[in-house]
């Protein structure tokens, strides 16, 4: 059984709310087992992640959940890029299984398309191409 942890940010409470929704839906579904933990915004999800896999707590793998909403400022791009940039150096650096399930978007209403169940169900995307990689690499650890 999979032992995951989901890291959360809870910037925009509803949205953040649909998209755990459909996470726990999709872990509960693959029966694994899981713990959360939420974190201020977008960029403090990668290193929260790292903090948690150098721990002795065990997790196979780590769903990063979050939102990052174009705004008037460059802030946008530096946020939804460097949180994605995180996410990949742990996987590729530390060889962690980690779903990406923050999203990068223009307005809220896109956001709210892509975070609900009956829409994008982005939050069970993440969950679910975490339990991937995790059964990836158990494939090639034997």
């Amino acid at each position: 059984m999979a032992r995951i942890l989901i890291v959360e940010s809870r910037y925009y409470d509803d949205i953040a709310t649909m998209m755990l929704d459909g996470a726990t839906a999709a872990l509960d579904a693959a029966r694994a087992q899981f713990e959360r933990i939420t974190v201020t915004g977008a960029l403090e999800i990668p290193p929260a992640i790292l903090f948690a896999a150098t721990s002795d707590r065990g997790y196979d793998g780590y769903v990063a959940l979050g939102c990052v909403i174009r705004g008037e400022t460059f802030h946008f791009e530096i946020v939804a890029g460097e949180s994605a940039r995180g996410l990949m150096d742990l996987g590729l650096n530390h060889g962690l299984c980690v779903g990406n399930g923050i999203l990068t978007v223009e307005n809220e209403a896109q956001a709210l398309a892509r975070a609900s169940r009956s829409g994008g169900d982005k939050g069970g995307d993440a969950a679910r191409a975490c339990l991937s990689l995790v059964e990836t690499r158990a494939r090639y650890s034997r």
